[in-house]
C-alpha cells in the first residue's frame, strides 16, 4: 500500500528554460514515466503563458536500509550569532536591501557576509549560511524537501561572484539559473537551523558552476546540489 510506505524524492534534475513571473500563474504538467518496485519517476513541465519555463526529472524511492555513510559537517558559528538580512541592511535605503530583506519566507544567515550590495570578505570561491523557513512548518516531509528545494536556489551562485569581488547589486552582472540538480540523501527539516555549505570550482565561457551540501545543526548531511549559472558582466 502506497499510502503504508510512502516513496520520498531522492533526486531531482531540472532546467530553467524561460524567466518566470511570480505575479502570474504557473501550470504543471506531471507525465508518470515509471512505477517499479522501488523508484517512481516523475516528469514536470513548469508552463506560463503558453510555454515551458521550467522542465525537470524528479525520482521517488521507497525507504530502505543499507550502507551509511557522510562528510562531516564543517565548523561553523552558531547561527543566533550572526546578522539577520533586516539586521544586515538597517538604514540602507536602496532597492536590493528592500529586496532581500522585506517579506522573504526564509531566514538566511551568511557566515562570510552578505554581498548582496558590497563584495565582503576575501575573494574566496566559497562560502556558507545558515538559512531556515521564518515560521513553523507541518510534519509532511515532502513539504520539508520542497522548501529546502527551493532554498537551495537562493545563493549557491554566490560562490563565483564572492571569488571575483562582486556584488549582486553590480550594475554590469548578468545571472540567471540555467540547471539545477539536488539529491536528498536523508529527511530534515526545514524550519529548522541548516547550514548550506557551498564552492564554485569552476567559471568560463560566460557560466559558473557551485555545488552545495546542507547539513542540519546535529551535522547530519541532508543533500547535495549542484547548480550552473549563466554569469555575464555586460561593457560599461
Amino acid at each position: 500500500d502506497a499510502a503504508d510506505h510512502p516513496r520520498r524524492i531522492h533526486s531531482l534534475h531540472g532546467y530553467f528554460l524561460r524567466p518566470g513571473d511570480s505575479n502570474h500563474r504557473i501550470r504543471f504538467a506531471v507525465e508518470r514515466l515509471r512505477d517499479g518496485h522501488s523508484f517512481s519517476a516523475r516528469r514536470v513541465h513548469a508552463i506560463q503563458f503558453g510555454k515551458p519555463i521550467l522542465s525537470m526529472i524528479t525520482s521517488f524511492q521507497t525507504d530502505a536500509g543499507g550502507l551509511d555513510h557522510q562528510d562531516p559537517m564543517p565548523a561553523a558559528p552558531d547561527p543566533e550569532t550572526l546578522q539577520t538580512v533586516a539586521e544586515r541592511f538597517a538604514g540602507i535605503e536602496h532597492p536590493t536591501a528592500t529586496f532581500w530583506s522585506q517579506a522573504r519566507a526564509i531566514d538566511l544567515r551568511h557566515v562570510e557576509g552578505a554581498i548582496y550590495i558590497h563584495p565582503w570578505g576575501q575573494r574566496a570561491a566559497q562560502q556558507s549560511v545558515w538559512l531556515k523557513a521564518i515560521g513553523p512548518m507541518p510534519d509532511d516531509p515532502l513539504v520539508h524537501a520542497a522548501v529546502l528545494a527551493y532554498c537551495s536556489d537562493y545563493s549557491l551562485l554566490e560562490p563565483v561572484l564572492r571569488r571575483h569581488g562582486l556584488a549582486w547589486s553590480d550594475p554590469r552582472l548578468r545571472a540567471a539559473s540555467l540547471d539545477h540538480a539536488m539529491w536528498f540523501h536523508r529527511p530534515g527539516r526545514a524550519d529548522d537551523w541548516t547550514l548550506f555549505t557551498q564552492t564554485s570550482p569552476s567559471a568560463s565561457s560566460g557560466r559558473g558552476l557551485a555545488a552545495g551540501r546542507m547539513f542540519n545543526a546535529d551535522g547530519l548531511l541532508l543533500a547535495s546540489v549542484a547548480q550552473e549559472g549563466m554569469i555575464r558582466l555586460k561593457e560599461s
